[in-house]
């Protein structure tokens, strides 16, 4: 397994993205659900298993995963140009993409955009929204704020930092 970085660019700012690596053959593509506690590690398992007849790729996603996560307007735009990137630039004939969670629905939404794109698509518990707003009856204007708060300099880093710890993940 290998572990590696690439530079990416979003409207002027670079951001860094982890990814791991292994094998040989045909490119199966993995993408972890994107949540505060996800990275691309989550597939390793997977990866592993894989890796003994396909190439293998685990990215993770920008402001996600184990590096910095920069100040910038996390929108699904900024992630549906990111898997444009990747899916041009790292993966262009990827013979499967494996993605979980939201992750999944932005690489649906990829290939029904760019038919052909991938040669299989495999989809890991899709969902577009998660428990807590189920929970909350979808009280949106809630999330939207917590959105906001997450963005703002200082206090989103501290935010994550809670989410984002050996207690709450464990």
């Amino acid at each position: 397994m290998r572990t590696e970085q690439l530079m990416w660019s979003w409207q002027g700012k670079s951001i860094e993205v982890g990814f791991d690596s292994a094998g040989q053959g045909a490119l199966v593509l993995l993408l972890p659900a994107m949540s505060s506690i996800s990275t691309r590690r989550e597939m390793r398992p997977l990866q592993e298993r894989l890796s003994a007849r396909y190439r293998t790729l685990a990215i993770d996603w920008p402001g996600f995963g184990d590096r910095a996560r920069p100040a910038l307007a996390w929108t699904p735009q900024v992630y549906s140009a990111f898997l444009d990137f990747v899916a041009w630039e790292l993966a262009p004939s990827a013979h499967a993409v494996i993605a979980a969670g939201h992750g999944a629905t932005y690489a649906l939404l990829h290939a029904c955009a760019r038919r052909g794109c991938f040669g299989r698509l495999v989809l890991l518990a899709p969902t577009w929204r998660g428990p807590l707003p189920t929970m909350m009856n979808g009280q949106r204007p809630f999330f939207a704020g917590i959105c906001r708060m997450v963005d703002v300099p200082v206090l989103g880093s501290l935010l994550y930092k809670m989410n984002v710890n050996r207690v709450v993940v464990g």
